[in-house]
């Protein structure tokens, strides 16, 4: 099954936490961060959203960070995706 975002949604799969500090500590599931980078796997086509013309500036593949808790969190196949509006991101990492 895939995901097909619509207008100017972007759907992005969170990177994978580091599971110990620099000093080696073990980090609980629990006490760890929600992961602001991620990697974008599928992108509206844009258009006209709210009268406005939005351009889609990410593509597939870009690495990207998003607003800590913008989006909407959904679990298919066992893996979780965040899908949030182009607006959410702020950045792409080169």
């Amino acid at each position: 099954m895939t995901i097909k975002p619509l207008a100017d949604r972007v759907v992005l799969k969170p990177c994978e936490l580091e599971e110990t500090t620099k000093g080696g500590i073990i980090l609980a599931a629990s006490a760890q961060e929600k992961p602001q980078v991620a990697e974008v796997v599928a992108v509206g086509p844009g258009g006209t959203v709210d009268g406005k013309e939005v351009k889609m500036y990410v593509k597939v593949g870009d690495k990207v960070i998003s607003s800590k808790y913008s989006g909407t969190e959904v679990k298919m196949d066992d893996i979780n995706y965040n899908i949030v509006r182009q607006s959410d991101i702020l950045a792409i990492v080169e």
